[in-house]
């Protein structure tokens, strides 16, 4: 019997982030796994401040929905301990995020060195 899998996919409120979504899914094996969308926003940001960022978060919405996700955004002063968190709180096997414009490798993802840190036990997926 497959373990069942949680999948977390962490966006941000850009539209481009459509294809992490559909990558979250297409891990999906069984009807038992759950995909979960997460955004993260640190409490000193701005956020909505503009009819684009709703439209971008309505969006996300909606892919998410499409693709059997839950969207959860949350506001924190500690954007990776709110991540870390969610994780263990979902039980998440595996996270999906996006390549970091530092550069592919994954020490030169920032926040993805960091929660695997603190997560050692899950699978990460850079896309």
């Amino acid at each position: 019997m497959q373990r069942k899998q949680n999948i977390m996919v962490c966006v941000t409120q850009q539209k481009t982030c459509e294809r992490l979504i559909l990558s979250g899914h297409k891990l999906i094996k069984n009807e038992n796994d759950k995909l979960y969308v997460i955004h993260v926003v640190n409490e000193k940001d701005k956020f909505l401040n503009n009819s684009s960022d709703g439209d971008a978060l309505e969006y996300l919405f909606r892919v998410s929905k499409e693709a059997g996700a839950e969207l959860t955004v949350i506001r924190s002063k500690d954007v990776i301990k709110a991540i870390s968190d969610f994780a263990t709180k979902r039980e998440v096997t595996d996270i999906v995020m996006g390549v970091s414009p530092d550069g592919e490798e994954f020490e030169e993802h920032p926040i993805a060195f960091k929660l695997k840190k603190m997560l050692p036990n899950l699978e990460f997926v850079i896309i």
